[in-house]
Parts: C-alpha cells; sequence; structure tokens
C-alpha cells in the first residue's frame, strides 16, 4: 500500500488528535511508533476506526506506505525512540536527530521531513541544512493549542525548506484553527526558513508565559487586596472576556473560578498548592533576548516567578521570619471595589500591551540576527485561534502590522499608544497599592518599569558607562561631540585646581 497522504510517528496525546484530524479533514494517514502496541491499540480504536487511518510495525513500513513527494511528521517526546550517546545531555534533540537518520538511509530525494514537537530553533536551523544536504526537505512546524487543538484546529507555524510548502499546505491549511469574518482564514502560514517556524512558536510560548503571569497577579490582588470571592471572580473575570481582554486566558480562568472540588470543601482552585511547572519555553526566549541584548523582561519575570513559586518550603521558612508591611489599605481611593477592579483591568491590559511589545521586538531582532523575512502582522494572525493566547486583541497587532509593516515596537501604534496612555494612571496606583500591601506582582512591576524606561529620553546609563571606562577602559561617546573618549579619571580628578 502506497496511497497515505502523509504519515506520522509518535502516538502520544497530540500525536494521535493530529491524525484524527488529518484523518477527519479527508486524507489518508498511516502511523507508527515505536512501541507497536500503542499502534494497533490506536487504530482499533473507537476514534480511529471511522477513518482512514493505517497501522504500521516499523519506519521501514511507515516510509513504504507513503505517496511521493513522501510527507513523514515526527511527533516524538524525548525517550521514545533510539538513544543516543547525548541523551543525557540533550535527550529530545537526541532521540529526533536519531530518527532522522534512519527516515534520511529510507526516503527519497524531495521527500518531506517535518518535525511539529516543541523543539529549540537552533536544532531546526541545524537539521534543515543537514536535511537539505542530503536532497531531501525539511519543515519545523510549532504546532499549538495542546490536546483540543491539535484534535480540532491548532495554530500552525511552519519553517524550514520553503520547496516543501506547496506540498504540507493542504494538510496543514485544513486542520488549522480557522478565524475571520467567514471563519475561514488558517491560522497556518508558511513563517521563514529554517528555524523561523519554531522561533515563532517559541515566542508564542513566552508570551503565554507572561499572559499567565499577568492574570494569576490581577487575581491576586483581586483575592487579597480586595477580599473578592471565587464566586465575585468569575463574575469579573466574565465580564472582561466581554471587552478588550476577551481571550482564551480570560475565559479558562473564569471557569476554574467556579469548580466545586470533588474531593474536599470548597472550591478546587483553593486547595491546589501553590507550585507550578513550566517545559523551558519561556526560559528559552528570556536566555535568547539576552543573546541578542533586547529587553523581553516580562518572560523573564514569569520565568522567575514560577522558579521563585517552585521553592515553597523555603517560602514557609521565611514567611516565619518575616511579616509584610503593617498598612491599611483603603478601596475609597479607588472609588471603591468597582473601581479597584476596573484599575486591576486596566493594569493587566497595559502590561499586556508591553509583553506583546517586547515579544514582538525580539522576533524583528531575531529575524535580522538569522536573515528570515518574517511578517509579523501574519505572526499575529496565526496566534489568533487554536492557541493558548489566542484572544481578540490580536487583530489590533495584525492591524498594526498591516499599517506599518516595519513599526519598531507596538507602543508607537496609535491604538496601543492611546490605549497605555488612558491606563497608566490607574496602572501605576496597582502596582503603588501591591508595594504597599507587600503582594508581589512582578510582572506588572516589570511591565511598568519596560515602559517607564522606553519612554524615556534619559537613563542612567551615562554613569555606568563612566563606570565601565573608569575600571575597564571602555570607553564612551559624548553628547556633544563625535567620537569615542577615553578618560584617565583619576588622573583628572588629581590634577590640580580640581
Amino acid at each position: 500500500m502506497t496511497d497515505c497522504d502523509i504519515g506520522l510517528m509518535g502516538l502520544a496525546v497530540m500525536g494521535q488528535n493530529l491524525v484524527l484530524n488529518m484523518a477527519q479533514n479527508g486524507y489518508r494517514v498511516s502511523v507508527y511508533n515505536r512501541t507497536t502496541s500503542k499502534v494497533d491499540a490506536f487504530v482499533s480504536s473507537d476514534e480511529a476506526k471511522p477513518f482512514a487511518i493505517v497501522g504500521t510495525h516499523s519506519l521501514e513500513a511507515l516510509v513504504a506506505s507513503l505517496k511521493r513527494p513522501r510527507k513523514v511528521m515526527l511527533m516524538i517526546k524525548s525517550g521514545d525512540a533510539v538513544p543516543t550517546l547525548e541523551d543525557k545531555l540533550y535527550p529530545e534533540a537526541a532521540t529526533a536527530d536519531a530518527v532522522i537518520e534512519q527516515l534520511i538511509a529510507l526516503l527519497e530525494p524531495g521527500d518531506i521531513i517535518i518535525d511539529g514537537g516543541n523543539t529549540h530553533f537552533y536544532d531546526t536551523e541545524r537539521r534543515t541544512r543537514w536535511v537539505e544536504s542530503k536532497g531531501l526537505l525539511y519543515v519545523g512546524a510549532g504546532v499549538s493549542g495542546g490536546e483540543e487543538g491539535a484534535r480540532f484546529g491548532p495554530s500552525m507555524m511552519p519553517g524550514g525548506s520553503l520547496d516543501a510548502w506547496p506540498a504540507v499546505q493542504p494538510i496543514f491549511q485544513a486542520i488549522a484553527a480557522k478565524v475571520g469574518p467567514n471563519g475561514d482564514t488558517p491560522c497556518c502560514e508558511w513563517v521563514g526558513p529554517r528555524g523561523a517556524g519554531h522561533y515563532v512558536k517559541m515566542v508564542h510560548n513566552g508570551i503565554e508565559y507572561g499572559d499567565m503571569q499577568l492574570i494569576c497577579e490581577a487575581y491576586i490582588m483581586l483575592k487579597q487586596a480586595a477580599g473578592l470571592t471565587n464566586e465575585e471572580l468569575y463574575d469579573v473575570f466574565d465580564s472582561w472576556n466581554q471587552g478588550e481582554l476577551q481571550s482564551y486566558l480570560i475565559e479558562i480562568s473564569r471557569d476554574i473560578f467556579s469548580v466545586k472540588d470533588p474531593h474536599g470543601d470548597g472550591y478546587l482552585l483553593d486547595n491546589i498548592l501553590d507550585t507550578a511547572g513550566a517545559k523551558g519555553t519561556g526560559k528559552w526566549m528570556s536566555q535568547l533576548a539576552l543573546d541578542l541584548g533586547v529587553p523581553s523582561t516580562l518572560v523573564t519575570a514569569a520565568v522567575y516567578a514560577r522558579g521563585m513559586s517552585g521553592q515553597k518550603q523555603q517560602r514557609l521558612r521565611a514567611s516565619q521570619l518575616f511579616s509584610g508591611p503593617d498598612t491599611q489599605f483603603n478601596l475609597d481611593k479607588f472609588g471603591g471595589k468597582a473601581g479597584f477592579i476596573e484599575a486591576v483591568r486596566q493594569a493587566l491590559y497595559a502590561s499586556k500591551i508591553c509583553s506583546y511589545a517586547q515579544g514582538f521586538v525580539q522576533l524583528q531582532a531575531a529575524a535580522k540576527e538569522h536573515d528570515w523575512p518574517l511578517n509579523y502582522g501574519d505572526c499575529a494572525l496565526l496566534w489568533r485561534g487554536g492557541c493558548i493566547i489566542r484572544a481578540q486583541f490580536l487583530d489590533r497587532i495584525k492591524e498594526a502590522f498591516d499599517e506599518h509593516p516595519q513599526l519598531e515596537n507596538l507602543l508607537l501604534h496609535p491604538y496601543f499608544k492611546d490605549a497605555v496612555a488612558s491606563h497608566q494612571a490607574a496602572w501605576r496606583e496597582v502596582v503603588i497599592a501591591a508595594t504597599q500591601l507587600g503582594i508581589a506582582v512582578p510582572a506588572f512591576t516589570s511591565a511598568l518599569n519596560y515602559f517607564d524606561s522606553y519612554r524615556t529620553p534619559y537613563l542612567p546609563a551615562n554613569l555606568l558607562q563612566a563606570q565601565r571606562d573608569y575600571f575597564g577602559a571602555h570607553t564612551y561617546h559624548r553628547t556633544d561631540q563625535q567620537g569615542t573618549f577615553h578618560t584617565e579619571w583619576l588622573q583628572v580628578r588629581k590634577q590640580p585646581g580640581n
């Protein structure tokens, strides 16, 4: 049998749901998993039976089942495939490299290998060149939306070998989430060469870290400063989801507030331990921002907030030694509870704008560094549906870049400039209130500091540069003369008359 449209290796939940999505959209799919019993169980399951899904028990059989140009999609988790000596240091890279090496031996020129995992873009850059050197084509596709998105419409961010796009475009755009006035615009478009797709996916995940942390800080302010109950929080988030904050994350946060604990008293949220996990993509974005020298401060604050949450025992011990400020907080300053809720909403929205502004600045810097011709409006559209950060807000970003493709910062676009200007007073008051109460809001604060740094014409870096020149002869530039200067600071200080 050689009539399958695409093959997929890796039948964890994401892989299975992508296969079902493809099959439901009329594609014949062959599947393989290193544990072959999982292949048989999946193909014979009630979900898979109605569709044209073919099970195979080897990579050779998977490749043999495909139409040309053959398309093999990898959805590999660490440890799912053949291990190499690098496994301990780079398990995901090592296992994927081993499978790719096996596939190269089985495929022919023009065939396509697709990596749909959460892969570091450096690996995709390297693998694209490697696979292309063998006469094959390579696609690194970011896939967002979790299990539900994979099944019913993910956001897809493909990059790699451009010649592969005509072959994978019909499949990818068929299974992707759809948005637009008529609900027919796929959240999938070619992103750029080599690792561009996985880089855009990484920035999506970093922004997701920021969004989640900002929402958590809004929650804790409403809960601890204003004393809102879970029922009141549900109503607030429901209201927010009707306006400019409308998004998937606001929606699910609203729903979380309503769930009673099936194994205890009260609400489930109140019985969940306050320690958060992470898979590393937020950290990647922060690390790469440092490499590029761009201030993606909000995702960094969000990553550190998760790290601090993990220090539960240390925090418990510290709480016995330190108390917060002895402050009487009065909601009257905000016009009562309703006024405070509105101030928190405005702080959340203004901070969110700064978060996305930072994300797109980093994309622009990465595109320049790696020679990727990114379309930033299209990037925003890719995130409009199917993914975790999907939000009404992204339409505004697409409009901004459609109007000004070289827009250097979202804060400079009239819509976002006016929004931040109108919200900044409330934003500042919320941060002040958090500081007075001793409530940690690192993302709100980081966003505000970014805004204040970005909008000011004068930073204290002149002193910093003087310090660097003093101890390391790093030189400096002057405000009144051209050129590069160095001063022997101690000699100048000791000159007569000084």
